[in-house]
């Protein structure tokens, strides 16, 4: 005889689906009567206890990072941001993409609330961006300022879940990896930016203290009409510069480097300024001083600057000048109306100086500062030492070596019988790069723009003797600097001073 089995009831769906509904039901009583009856702090104090039970069962371990660290933004969020970019994980289904205004390149970033599985070392990693809304309300912006206030209607922040036996792993290898990830995936995408002053920055409206367009200048070092040696000079200091940021720290140097580049109108300053840029991927900041008020307003700009970029300040005598003729006049007029004490009140060169070499100037890493001049003379030697610009390069009239460079650039030949006459002529004759390239440019047959532009280079050799012996008619000739700061025998020179 075997033994009888006794035979197990299976509860009905229907008697499952109302077991269920009572639980939730019971569920929901008890959390609006702990709601309506318990005091707030006993209950953050309960769900606090819950969570922790929970978790102890769990052997995943969440890490959150927040969007913003107070007002600032949370560098590691950004690099996550930037590091998950080029990930498709095939159980992630919904993508944002987009084609900002001002950008070349398709962007990809994750959907809200969607989850991508990174492996490293063999370890699963899940990301996970997690966006609640909030009450909209205005905060002053991260790098804003007063004037930039931003409105906030969401807080972001991503969640990484990992097992709890590879904490370590994470803090020690793969955050340190997130982040060295996210600059190449930066630089790769990066689009060269030039910056400018916001047109309504200085009346309280609320936009960006630097606005920017796309740089797309294709000024590069192999196309600049400048003689060899200068521009492998200047292409081997830049490179020494951004390989040495240890050495910057280990001497107790802020991690920057000046240029001042000097010498006539159309001899090519902003075409390095842009090769620069493009040889090292930095982004430009053009900053109009006479637009600047105070010396507060200066430093403030400084540091809303990008790490990795080159700060230019074009004609900074005149700049100077101009500022110098406003202080005088406020002077004279010690009760000015609104408008010129509005106008009167401007960066002093103590300001300037302490700008490009004081306790401000350390805010940022990886910085070059350029100033350019038509009158190096006209500069006080306080703002040409070194330490703040540290190498002086003249950009000189057209030279010889200058001269092929152009004539390959615009007409597509290096050599041609005509380039010994016109050599000779450039040799003699004050002419500008600029000058050079506008006559290539009328004709795209090498022999007759060729032929143009002797007849330009003659015609302007007669005018130059025409008026140097008018000028010596009574006067002896005087050996001395010219306006550009620069000898007459260094007329057609290229000189470049590191100092």
């Amino acid at each position: 005889m075997f033994p009888q089995t006794q035979n197990l009831q299976v509860p009905s769906t229907k008697t499952m689906i109302s077991a269920v509904a009572s639980a939730a039901a019971t569920a929901m009583l008890l959390r609006s009567l702990a709601r309506d009856y318990l005091p707030h702090e006993l209950r953050n104090y309960i769900y606090l206890k819950l969570r922790t039970l929970f978790s102890s069962l769990s052997s995943q371990l969440t890490l959150v990072i927040d969007e913003f660290d107070g007002l600032n933004h949370n560098h590691l969020f950004k690099a996550a941001q930037l590091y998950l970019k080029p990930t498709l994980s095939p159980n992630t289904k919904r993508f944002r993409v987009s084609m900002p205004v001002k950008e070349t390149k398709i962007s990809v970033t994750m959907e809200r609330n969607e989850e991508i599985v990174d492996t490293f070392n063999g370890v699963q990693l899940k990301w996970k961006l997690v966006s609640k809304e909030v009450q909209s309300k205005w905060v002053i912006g991260p790098d804003s300022g007063p004037y930039n206030s931003v409105r906030m209607n969401e807080v972001r922040y991503m969640e990484l879940s990992f097992h709890k036996k590879h904490k370590d792993m994470v803090f020690q290898n793969y955050l340190p990896h997130v982040l060295e990830k996210s600059k190449e995936v930066k630089e790769e995408r990066k689009t060269l930016k030039l910056f400018t002053l916001g047109g309504d920055r200085m009346r309280g409206h609320r936009v960006e203290r630097w606005q920017s367009v796309n740089l797309d200048h294709p000024a590069t070092f192999d196309t600049l009409a400048t003689d060899v040696n200068v521009k492998e000079m200047i292409m081997e200091d830049l490179e020494r510069f951004v390989k040495r940021k240890e050495f910057y720290r280990k001497v107790g140097k802020a991690w920057k480097r000046g240029y001042l580049l000097f010498g006539p109108p159309g001899t090519g300053k902003s075409s390095l300024i842009a090769a620069m840029a493009n040889y090292l991927n930095f982004d430009i900041y053009d900053l109009e001083l006479t637009e600047v008020r105070r010396n507060s307003d200066l430093r403030n700009l400084l540091i809303s600057t990008a790490n990795r970029s080159i700060l230019v300040v074009e004609d900074i005598d005149c700049s100077i000048e101009l500022q110098d003729r406003l202080e005088k006049a406020r002077v004279m007029n010690p009760f000015p109306s609104h408008y010129h004490q509005q106008q009167g009140t401007q960066v002093t060169l103590s300001g300037l100086l302490n700008f490009i070499d004081g306790l401000w100037s350390s805010c940022g890493d990886e910085r070059i500062i350029v100033f350019t001049t038509n009158h190096k003379d006209r500069l006080d030697p306080a703002l040409l030492r070194p330490g703040r610009m540290d190498v002086h390069i003249h950009m000189s009239y057209c030279t010889p070596c200058g001269f092929k460079m152009l004539a390959s650039n615009y007409l597509g030949i290096t050599e041609h019988s005509l380039f010994s006459d016109i050599e000779m002529l450039i040799e003699t004759t004050k002419v500008t790069p600029a000058e050079v390239a506008e006559h290539l440019l009328k004709n795209e047959e090498p022999e007759i723009a060729l032929r143009g532009l002797i007849e330009f280079l003659e015609g302007k050799k007669r005018e130059g003797d025409e008026t140097k012996a008018s000028e010596a008619e009574g006067t002896e000739e005087v050996e001395g600097k010219g306006g550009n700061g620069t000898t007459e025998g260094e007329k057609g020179k290229q000189i470049i001073r590191i100092l």
